[in-house]
């Protein structure tokens, strides 16, 4: 049987909520193997001078345990 682990991460970007997202996985990658999926459950952004400055994302990367 196999079982999963889920971590819950936030993660942002200058560029896009993608990009965000790509950036939590490819942190989380550092100390988690067998990462299967992402399940973003927020998203958010900082507003300065009538741009958006940062997009942020609340997310659960989920993880096959060894």
């Amino acid at each position: 049987m196999t079982m999963l682990k889920v971590v819950e991460v936030l993660a942002e970007s200058d560029k896009s909520w993608e990009d965000a997202a790509q950036n939590a996985v490819k942190q989380a990658a550092r100390t988690v193997r067998n990462i299967k999926s992402i399940y973003i459950k927020e998203i958010e952004a900082t507003v300065q001078n009538d741009k958006i400055a940062k997009y942020r994302i609340n997310a659960n990367i989920s993880f096959v345990l060894e």
